[in-house]
């Protein structure tokens, strides 16, 4: 990724991951603007669709996509797209994945098994990403390593803990991810 000094440069990111794994929170806490949220109510119509089992408070889903921007330089604009994590909406996929140059992947680490669907997407869509471990509340801080090697990740893609509430730690991610895509577009 070649950015020119004297122009603006805008790039389009997804913020993916599984559901309840924190897209939208992240979205949330680190755009400059008020973040365009398509979330609902969860009803009994997504019984047997949405497993809440790893996310017994979750009352609202995202049914299209969020979108943020964050500005991080004065050449450098990042229009951040946020997926729905079910299976159900992986049509969508698609059609953010257009024009995306990019993807930080989200994972519960308790929940590693539920990532697999979403990298396999990524994969296919052809995505160059890097991986945010999502620290919740309680939950033990695993190794990265230890991730790495549970999902199977090669030696070369970025992961880092992030905690999607903390701005500084989803600017973080982010960061890591465009140094990852510069690295690789020169």
């Amino acid at each position: 990724m070649h950015l020119d000094p004297d122009v603006s440069n805008s790039v389009k990111i997804l913020i993916v991951g599984h559901f309840g794994v924190g897209k939208t929170t992240l979205i949330g806490s680190i755009s400059e603007i008020e973040p365009l949220q398509t979330e609902e109510e969860i009803t009994e119509a997504s019984e047997g669709f949405d497993d809440l089992s790893g996310t017994p408070n979750k009352t609202t889903t995202t049914v299209a996509m969020d979108f943020g921007r964050l500005t991080l330089n004065d050449t450098l604009v990042l229009y951040l797209f946020g997926t729905p994590g079910q299976e159900r909406f992986k049509e969508m996929w698609e059609a953010l994945s257009r024009g995306a140059l990019g993807a930080l992947v989200l994972v519960d680490p308790t929940r590693l098994h539920e990532s697999f669907a979403i990298l396999d997407l990524v994969e296919r869509f052809g995505l160059t990403y890097t991986i945010g471990v999502n620290h919740f509340e309680g939950a033990t801080k695993y190794p990265l390593e230890e991730v790495r090697e549970a999902l199977n990740l090669a030696p070369e893609t970025p992961i880092v803990h992030c905690d999607v509430r903390d701005r500084t730690s989803s600017a973080r991610s982010l960061i890591t991810l465009v140094q990852h895509l510069m690295s690789i577009l020169g």
